[in-house]
């Protein structure tokens, strides 16, 4: 994954997976602590509207507190509108957007997409966060 904070193998992150009733794997969360800051760097879940992405998120939060991290944050790109609006239902608000920043990630990682979500061009990174006042 490449994004401004980082260049990221998410099989190499700390995370958490959800499991169903079957044994399958329906969610999953990648994380990495750096000082006082922990920041998601993957969500996916495979069975929307069912709490996974909730539960998976909550459980980031609670081992951002045992590492006494601050801050909880991410980040996600301006047609994911889903995930921004996932995030700020659960806390999280805007800190700052990164104009054309996705250009930058394609320099390494040509395959991005040019359009996303909803026919949206894909352009900015916006970071979210997450006080230790709400974690």
């Amino acid at each position: 994954m490449v994004i401004s904070s980082g260049i990221y193998d998410c099989s190499t992150l700390e995370g958490f997976i959800f499991v169903n009733d079957n044994q399958t794997i329906v969610g999953l969360i990648t994380c990495e602590i750096c000082g006082a800051e922990c920041e998601i760097i993957s969500l996916d879940s495979m069975e929307e509207g069912k709490g996974i992405g909730s539960c998976l998120v909550k459980a980031v939060e609670e081992q951002a507190r045992q590492h006494h991290c601050t801050v909880v944050s991410l980040i996600t790109t301006n047609d994911n509108l889903h995930a921004l609006k996932f995030y700020q239902k659960r806390g999280y608000s805007l800190v700052e957007v990164l104009p054309n920043a996705v250009e930058k990630a394609r320099a390494l990682k040509p395959e991005i997409p040019f359009i996303g979500h909803d026919g949206i061009p894909i352009r900015d990174e916006i970071r979210l966060q997450k006080t230790s006042v709400s974690i």
